[in-house]
């Protein structure tokens, strides 16, 4: 998808909990990247486990020194191929709605060189508005590589200034599902928290002073032993944004490593990602004016992990 050229240098120490997972599942849950992408680097040697060269299906142990050298990409472009999962939920000749599986980008991006939404349309030949960035034309929001669910892109140029600025004026429903641990007290409320890069961490978010204004509305649907399901809705579109926020009241999304949650929990439930669903995805149709709405049904890896979850009670 492109050239490779520099190297990002990475040394990590394995934490206890991640005692006896295989080195390419540890490396994803610690780098926020996805397990194929850390497979192809234990395979191409950018991986080396206490000084020596690892197979993919090694363990780790607690202690041990993971150093990772990332090959970076010069530029992104998109590269057009279908994408395996990638469901195509609602188009017409402005906007093309598609449920995104995990492990896919939204774009091309500097950095990532894995499967995009973008790629996927290109495959199957739908075109696209060509406002935006050259990377990234037709995107108006984004998800996250390791959540799924609804995601809108712009097929008409009138359509990608119409759906641009209806999430710049907040008045898109985003709603999303998530199971955090623990019990979010009170159970319903808001959280109103700046958001900034993390000053320590690469491709990591914080609640900072004087960071951007991330407003999110939360509230309980299912209260289980060791963790809970909430609904969120969205003002503001900030990255990790309900990640973050969840973080920070000591609510981790379950299997969300980059974050803080508890890394046996996530084994016990069998997630290699945050447990994160973009639900429902609702908006004024850009042409016609009429109120759109559209839902999506939990992926296979999140119905086992709640199943997991509820079955503890």
């Amino acid at each position: 998808m492109t050239e490779e050229v520099e190297l990002e240098h990475k040394v990590l120490s394995v934490p206890e909990g991640l005692d006896g997972e295989r080195i390419d599942s540890a490396l994803a849950r610690l780098l926020g990247l996805s397990r194929t992408r850390t497979s192809e680097l234990v395979a191409e040697g950018h991986v080396l486990i206490d000084g020596h060269a690892p197979a993919k299906s090694d363990r780790v142990h607690p202690g041990s020194i993971l150093e990772v050298s990332i090959p970076a990409p010069r530029r992104a472009v998109v590269v057009p191929s279908e994408v395996e999962g990638m469901r195509i939920v609602f188009q017409d000749d402005d906007i093309v709605v598609v449920d995104k599986p995990v492990g896919v980008a939204a774009h091309p991006s500097v950095g990532w060189d894995g499967p995009t939404v973008l790629d996927h349309l290109a495959g199957i030949g739908v075109r696209i508005s060509t406002s935006g960035a050259p990377e990234r034309r037709g995107i108006v929001h984004r998800l996250d590589v390791g959540t799924s669910g609804l995601m809108a892109v712009a097929k008409s140029e009138h359509a990608y200034t119409v759906l641009k600025q209806a999430f710049r004026d907040r008045t898109v429903d985003k709603t999303y599902h998530a199971l955090v641990q623990g019990h979010p007290d009170p159970h319903m409320g808001t959280i109103d928290a700046p958001i900034a890069r993390h000053p320590k961490h690469d491709f990591k978010f914080t609640v900072k002073d004087g960071g951007r204004e991330s407003v999110t509305h939360y509230d309980t649907l299912e209260a289980h032993r060791f963790a809970s399901l909430l609904t969120i809705n969205l003002e503001t579109g900030r990255t990790h944004q309900i990640r973050v926020h969840m973080a920070a009241l000591h609510h981790p999304c379950v299997g969300d490593l980059m974050y803080g949650a508890d890394p046996t929990l996530a084994k016990r439930v069998g997630l290699d990602r945050q447990w994160l669903h973009a639900y429902r995805l609702g908006f004024i149709h850009p042409r016609t004016g009429e109120h759109v709405e559209f839902d999506s049904v939990y992926p296979d890896d999140l119905v086992r992990a709640l199943e997991v979850v509820r079955a503890s009670d």
